[in-house]
């Protein structure tokens, strides 16, 4: 049947392809729900003849519910990854997802700040003084220097900064490992947190990043963190750990870097996921022109 193997195959996500606890949550519930969308319209023995039909009702059902494209296309997307999973191991004999069409998204393009946004982020804004204040600045630097996401942030590992060759090693998504350069001004900012976090009572010598008592970061202390300071910073109506993500990839290519780099800095596995910052770009050179052609 259908959910016959979906703790086995949660185990595997967790334990073999390293998603983290969010990912994890996000793929049982999708999963979850079209099972009970089958069942409440169909009826329990319909869950061992799943057919392309079945999806796509699934699909008018999301679509009537208001549910974005996106939305969609993620749960269709973690119900052909279960399928690869069953075929995999041989469960079943064929995978009905792969009938089906992605739905098509509106453009939306990244969300960056400003290089004087960000140089005013990092070298004006006034963080709380002792341990938590150098947190809070080393989170919105590294996030900002490096493009890492709030999760490799939060895995990050003193044994990952590799001092004598100034780089980062960042375990993506899919545990795949990516080197970052980290600048020399970075360096030192690491090593005077370091220094600090040695004088607190307890702390934990394992994770880079630690809060006041000893513990590992959590997920929605870094994105209080961002919010609170990127407020601070900006007037963009988001403010989340991922806009230093692109501000950070922006303002490479803004500034002349290779977008195959930038893909490769970013843990992307895809050229297609990196292209979308092209758009930023010819924007940018658009009003270069118009500044400054004398028939722009």
């Amino acid at each position: 049947m259908f959910d016959e193997r979906l703790t086995d195959f949660i185990q595997y996500l967790r334990f073999e392809k390293r998603y983290s606890p969010h990912t994890l949550i996000a793929y049982q519930a999708d999963l979850e729900q079209f099972r009970d969308y089958l069942i409440e319209e169909f009826g329990n023995q319909v869950l061992k003849i799943i057919t392309h039909f079945h999806i796509r009702g699934w699909l008018a059902t999301m679509k009537g519910d208001k549910q974005t494209a996106r939305t969609i296309n993620r749960k269709i997307s973690s119900l052909n990854s279960y399928y690869k999973y069953l075929l995999r191991h041989s469960y079943y004999d064929k995978n009905p997802v792969r009938q089906l069409h992605a739905q098509r998204l509106p453009e939306r393009l990244p969300v960056y700040l400003k290089e004087s946004e960000s140089q005013y982020l990092l070298e004006e804004i006034q963080f709380d003084q002792g341990f938590k204040g150098a947190t809070d600045r080393l989170i919105c630097e590294l996030l900002y220097n490096t493009g890492m996401r709030r999760n490799e942030l939060l895995q990050l590992k003193e044994q990952d900064i590799e001092w004598s060759l100034h780089q980062v090693r960042i375990m993506g998504k899919g545990n795949k490992e990516r080197l970052v350069p980290l600048s020399p001004v970075v360096l030192d900012s690491i090593r005077d947190y370091l220094a600090e976090k040695r004088k607190l009572e307890i702390h934990d010598d394992n994770y880079l990043l630690n809060l006041e008592n000893g513990n590992q970061l959590y997920a929605g202390y870094i994105y209080r963190i961002v919010n609170k300071y990127l407020g601070d910073t900006t007037t963009l109506h988001k403010k989340s750990p991922h806009v230093l993500r692109h501000t950070f990839a922006t303002h490479l290519l803004n500034n002349g870097a290779n977008i195959q780099a930038i893909k490769d800095l970013l843990g992307h596995s895809s050229l297609a996921a990196t292209q979308v910052y092209t758009h930023n770009n010819i924007d940018k050179l658009k009003e270069i022109h118009r500044n400054n052609h004398p028939r722009g």
